[in-house]
């Protein structure tokens, strides 16, 4: 078995680590742990004691709004990082660790969406949007001739608003890029309109949420003007890889999370042809979109079907 030692340095690093870990796996890592002892005299006292463990993984879970990654497995053996050991390791998952591992990796940007009483700051990375702060106030109506508690409210609101942002966003460093744009609500859905907006969309051209938007985009497009260029479905898309007719492979992560190890490799296996052939693939955060392909020319998309 092959391993690798990992040190977790920020939020974004446990979901890094939630694609990588997979049920068998060994991993080692420092932990707290509860122990209860008893005294000569019948008396128990329970103290949290650091301790390092090996467990062999069963169960695999991520909260999304914590960023905490929690594995359950039977302790194999009794080191102060975060070790990962597997019998395999695939291209998706070396690539996944020098994702992990570039200091490059950072927030793209940061959002606030907003309506009249609520409000989302969103830290978009280039692997998934986190919501930081969520604020909602209640906003007196307007009356005649009495708006003073409206305005209040509202003044209260923006205040709340600003200090999220101070708590999340370095303010100082960026005033400058600051955009003004239009969402159709508050809601975090509201963050893909504003990432389409073209206005919006030159100006983050470098950014991966950009350019998976813009991927997208061109699904769709190809779908209305040209559908027989554009298929999904497992089987279709081996089908094109096998022809080396793929230009585009749009796929969701959530897939090299398979425990069964075939299901797996046969994912694998189809993002390596795509690859070797010149293709371009574009691995999608679960929390987005999933798997869909542009092909090269309709022939071949013609006899894939046929």
């Amino acid at each position: 078995m092959r391993s690798i030692t990992l040190v977790p340095e920020e939020a974004e690093d446990m979901w890094h680590a939630y694609n990588l870990v997979a049920v068998g796996d060994s991993l080692r890592s420092t932990t707290i742990r509860k122990v209860q002892t008893e005294s000569a005299t019948g008396s128990v006292s329970v103290n949290k004691v650091r301790t390092t463990l090996t467990i062999q993984v069963e169960n695999i879970d991520f909260d999304t709004h914590g960023c905490v990654l929690r594995v359950k497995g039977r302790n194999i053996e009794e080191n102060n990082y975060f070790t990962l050991g597997k019998h395999e390791w695939d291209s998706v998952s070396l690539e996944r660790i020098d994702m992990a591992t570039d200091v490059t990796q950072h927030a793209d940007l940061a959002a606030v969406v907003m309506q009249e009483g609520l409000a989302h700051l969103c830290l978009i990375t280039s692997n998934m949007t986190l919501v930081r702060a969520k604020i909602e106030t209640n906003i007196p109506r307007k009356r005649k001739g009495m708006c003073g508690q409206h305005d209040k409210g509202l003044s209260r609101f923006y205040d709340q608003i600003i200090q999220a942002i101070l708590r999340h966003v370095n303010f100082e460093n960026n005033k400058g890029k600051f955009l003004l744009v239009h969402s159709s609500s508050g809601f975090k859905h509201s963050l893909k309109e504003v990432l389409q907006d073209p206005a919006i969309a030159s100006k983050l051209a470098d950014t991966k949420a950009s350019s998976e938007i813009k991927a997208l985009d061109d699904f769709y497009q190809m779908l209305q003007n040209d559908p027989d260029r554009a298929c999904y479905g497992v089987k279709h898309i081996e089908r094109a890889a096998d022809l080396q007719a793929v230009e585009v492979l749009l796929v969701s992560d959530e897939l090299f999370r398979a425990q069964n190890v075939q299901q797996r490799k046969r994912y694998v296996n189809i993002v390596d042809k795509v690859k070797e052939s010149c293709g371009d693939v574009k691995i999608f955060s679960s929390l987005h979109v999933i798997l869909f392909i542009h092909i090269k020319n309709s022939a071949n998309f013609t006899e894939m079907i046929y």
